[in-house]
């Protein structure tokens, strides 16, 4: 099997992914994801497209991730999982769609507004 890559993004995160046949290393920006990712919320985020069609120990994972905060990027790695594994597998679409994991979260930052002090927040009312 030759090397299946895919872009995952989320918020400000994006993630390319490299999938070729191995024990189920995770390689994210030259770490193990349990070096990138410390937190077990986070770990299982990132594995779930793995671990819904039963393949975490088949496939080594090497990742480029970069922008946006930890979420934002757990959440972009997830996606990019998913993508390459349909690539891999086309069979396996409906399974990783009926959980969620093929859909791009489409929500971004609003823009801050000229004259006021956030997005939608405004200055205090004073009457007087």
């Amino acid at each position: 099997m030759e090397v299946v890559n895919a872009i995952g993004r989320r918020k400000a995160a994006v993630a390319r992914v490299f999938v070729s046949e191995g024990n189920g290393k995770i390689t994210i920006n030259k770490r193990d994801l349990a070096v990138y990712f410390p937190s077990p919320l986070l770990q299982y985020v990132v594995k779930q497209p793995l671990e819904k069609l039963g393949v975490t120990e088949k496939y080594d994972i090497k990742v480029n991730l970069n922008g946006g905060g930890f979420n934002g990027q757990a959440g972009a790695l997830r996606l990019a999982i998913a993508r390459a594994l349909v690539k891999i597998n086309a069979e396996d679409k409906p399974a990783l769609k009926s959980e969620g994991f093929m859909t791009r979260d489409p929500r971004e930052v609003e823009r801050k507004k000229p004259g006021r002090p956030k997005a939608r927040k405004r200055f205090q009312f004073s009457k007087r």
